[in-house]
């Protein structure tokens, strides 16, 4: 349950709902790995997106929050601050005695307003599929990224945890019966990203929320196994670019194409890996872990795969905390160039985890692990993010299409904390906790 004073605080800034609207609905869509050169450069065959691109406003980078993993990064979406204040610091908590396999599926780890909190207060409706952090979120029409630990078949607990009877009212109307197969991503089937875009699309016709979103994940299942430029990562952008045309067929099927803005943006970019390195090995032979089971550490990493942050038992001992520091100084040149310490300060400027002392920012090329038992270096392929966000091959991308939008205005570089207070202004409402620059110069308000 959130906090009184949201409530209080949304109640004094909500009542000017519909003063500078620009837009009577919004559907943001991410796509899962989505890069700017997907819709800039014309090999990939993103006609949809393409076609949005040249029909509205663009960036040509969107700069992530840190670390740039999925769960982080579409809460910023939604709220417009970064990590730091809303609390969803990695895709899993830390679990100090080892990964459980759980993730951050519930909305009530989330500590910063919402979008959702904000339409709620303006009596504005609501509708979201597989969005991240959204099992139990004030959503009118609900179906929440979530699947079972060990087990891929995510039918029975995304319907139990979202909004009741939606999914066979779904099953009944838009996707027909589903298999476990056909709504997870554990080959590489684009049924997927088609079977949330059906689902979309009804709810889009049927119900006409004022806001939507939608998650495509299929793009960085196949970033992740091939690297930025696999065959199958443009089957996969194809068929995400197949889901918006989709989506936006279905708007103008319920008759609010003209009064809905589209928001295509996603929550990181990718970079190709070829080595992977296990921090907590080094920890380990220095005895600051010993039994991670019996809770016996000092102080462990907490990979983001693109970085790692170092979490210590007591946030307090300074000693170990140097010996830390000491360990990563001793290392060979050789070694050390492969990633730069970020200190405390640095990760509290940069919006990261609070409870983290430091943590490692690799160069390109190399990503981190968690294993405190097996070799330090090991081999690795295909492709990953987490990555500090600082450079190209990280950043995300940014389109606005229909109401609300200017046509031809390019952003030369904005950040994800940009969209949430966008969306909002954009649907008339206030996101007074928002951090992000409203650019005024891509809108037009009524």
């Amino acid at each position: 349950m959130k906090p009184f004073i949201f409530t209080v605080l949304f109640a004094a800034s909500f009542c000017l709902h519909a003063l500078g609207q620009g837009a009577k609905h919004v559907v943001l869509i991410t796509i899962d790995g989505f890069r700017p050169d997907f819709y800039l450069d014309p090999s990939w065959g993103a006609v949809t997106l393409q076609q949005m691109t040249a029909g509205g406003v663009h960036a040509k980078g969107v700069n992530g929050v840190f670390p740039t993993v999925t769960f982080p990064s579409h809460t910023t979406l939604v709220t417009g601050v970064k990590p730091a204040k809303h609390g969803i610091y990695y895709n899993d908590p830390f679990e100090p005695q080892g990964a459980t396999g759980k993730w951050y599926w519930e909305y009530s780890a989330i500590k910063s307003p919402t979008i959702w909190d904000a339409l709620r207060q303006a009596n504005l409706t609501s509708a979201s599929v597989l969005w991240p952090v959204t099992a139990g979120a004030p959503i009118d029409y609900n179906i929440p990224d979530i699947w079972p630990i060990g087990n891929s078949d995510r039918r029975e607990i995304t319907a139990k945890n979202g909004t009741p009877g939606l999914w066979a009212e779904l099953e009944q109307n838009a996707t027909g019966k589903l298999e476990a197969h056909d709504f997870n991503l554990d080959k590489d089937y684009l049924s997927m990203d088609d079977n949330v875009a059906r689902m979309a699309g009804y709810l889009l016709r049927k119900y006409k929320p004022n806001f939507t979103t939608v998650h495509l994940a299929a793009v960085d299942h196949a970033e992740h196994a091939q690297g930025r430029h696999g065959e199958n990562v443009r089957k996969a952008v194809a068929g995400a670019d197949h889901a918006i045309r989709f989506i936006l067929e279905s708007l103008e099927k319920a008759g609010i194409k003209n009064q809905t803005a589209v928001i295509v943006t996603g929550d990181h970019g990718f970079v190709d890996r070829h080595t992977n390195i296990n921090p907590n090995v080094w920890l380990a032979k220095a005895g600051l872990i010993k039994d991670l089971k019996k809770d016996d550490w000092k102080a462990q990493f907490k990979s983001a795969s693109g970085s790692t942050f170092l979490h210590l038992k007591d946030k307090n001992d300074k000693k170990t905390l140097q010996q830390v520091r000491q360990i990563l100084a001793a290392l060979p040149q050789s070694q050390q160039k492969l990633f730069r310490v970020l200190s405390r300060q640095e990760l509290l400027q940069a919006g990261a985890d609070p409870n983290a002392v430091l943590a490692l920012a690799p160069v390109p090329g190399i990503s981190f692990g968690n294993s405190h038992t097996s070799q330090a270096f090991t081999s690795s392929q295909g492709g990953t993010h987490g990555y500090f966000p600082d450079f190209p091959d990280i950043q995300t991308g940014f389109i606005g299409y229909g109401a609300g939008f200017k046509k031809g205005q390019v952003i030369s570089e904005m950040e994800l904390v940009d969209i949430a207070p966008l969306a909002a202004k954009l649907l008339g409402l206030q996101l007074p906790a928002a951090e992000g620059m409203l650019y005024p110069g891509i809108i037009t308000l009524k």
